[in-house]
């Protein structure tokens, strides 16, 4: 395998043992000059860059689950990118956050940006300051899928991503998704997904709503918002914390006109509606659509405020029940 196979278009290494082996520069002798689908999962590569710098034809990279010995830095991945001019699908999946860039002796930005002008789909999980740097370095134009899972943080900013996410038009439309499950919790547009790795619901929704409101462009042109659940067991609070980080996970839609809710969802979110007495959150807003929850109680109490509250702001809005 250190010699070069000069007809070579399909290659996929994996390995799952807890020591992988490295696959050593000399693999391949270098050179990968007609290889178009590339793939690896669970095996550090030192010499991936020096060997795609051959591999001018390559349309499908794959680099999952990478471990840390196999980590390649944001810039160094960048300037590997900006060779495949007929790269189509890249997946970028690194094993654990430690994987990531050393933010003390960051570069500037660069003055010119990588154009990879053929992708069309990137699936990324690791660490946000590591895709922070990436998509610094490159435009892809063409880039119509965009999925990111990043592992559970403290803090999330990324106005580098919400910039590339603005300079990418195929990304973004009139509709968002915000979706929570056992393990992630996610927000989404046409054409990209941001997911977080997460299991507490409290941390799901401080994420979703950092991300909303720090990592996305503006999202002034949102009209239809849902807001859904994919849980088998987890068991919301609705208490005062949630109900602050729900007005902050609303607050950067201000042109919502219609909100969908799970059942599991509608009590908290309209207690948290209902305490606002102006329009800050969702001034737009003219319909509540419920799946699956009959109003009654303290909810029916609630939601009644809040509809009472907006009527006399001249703001109504009509609550339907779904099925």
């Amino acid at each position: 395998m250190q010699l070069p196979f000069l007809d070579l278009t399909w290659l996929s290494l994996f390995s799952y043992g807890e020591t992988p082996p490295v696959v050593p520069d000399s693999f391949l002798g270098g050179s990968a000059l007609h290889l178009r689908y590339f793939a690896l999962d669970g095996i550090p590569f030192p010499g991936l860059p020096k060997l795609h710098l051959s591999a001018t034809h390559l349309v499908d990279l794959t680099l999952s689950n990478i471990p840390h010995s196999g980590y390649i830095s944001p810039e160094a991945m960048a300037a590997l990118l900006s060779v495949l001019s007929s790269l189509q699908t890249l997946y970028l999946r690194f094993q654990s956050p430690q994987s990531h860039p050393d933010w003390v002796n960051r570069r500037l930005p660069p003055s010119k940006r990588s154009v990879i002008p053929a992708l069309k789909y990137f699936n990324f999980k690791g660490v946000i300051e590591y895709l922070e740097d990436l998509v610094t370095y490159i435009d892809a134009p063409q880039l119509d899928y965009f999925h990111t899972t990043f592992f559970n943080q403290i803090d999330f900013d990324g106005p580098r991503l919400a910039q590339f996410i603005s300079r990418t038009p195929a990304l973004g439309d009139d509709e968002a998704r915000v979706e929570f499950d056992d393990y992630t919790a996610s927000v989404g547009l046409p054409g990209f997904t941001i997911a977080i790795s997460c299991i507490e619901p409290d941390w799901q929704l401080s994420s979703v709503a950092q991300i909303c409101n720090s990592c996305l462009p503006p999202l002034s042109m949102i009209e239809d918002l849902y807001i859904e659940h994919r849980y088998s067991r987890r068991v919301w609070k609705n208490d005062a914390i949630e109900n602050t980080l729900w007005l902050e996970l609303l607050l950067p839609f201000p042109a919502v006109k219609n909100l969908y809710l799970s059942r599991n969802f509608a009590p908290g979110i309209v207690a948290a509606l209902q305490e606002m007495v102006g329009t800050e959150v969702l001034p737009s807003l003219q319909n509540i659509f419920m799946k699956g929850l009959e109003p009654s109680g303290l909810f029916q109490k609630n939601i009644g405020k809040f509809v009472a509250a907006r009527q006399l702001s001249g703001h109504p809005i009509a609550i339907s029940v779904l099925n």
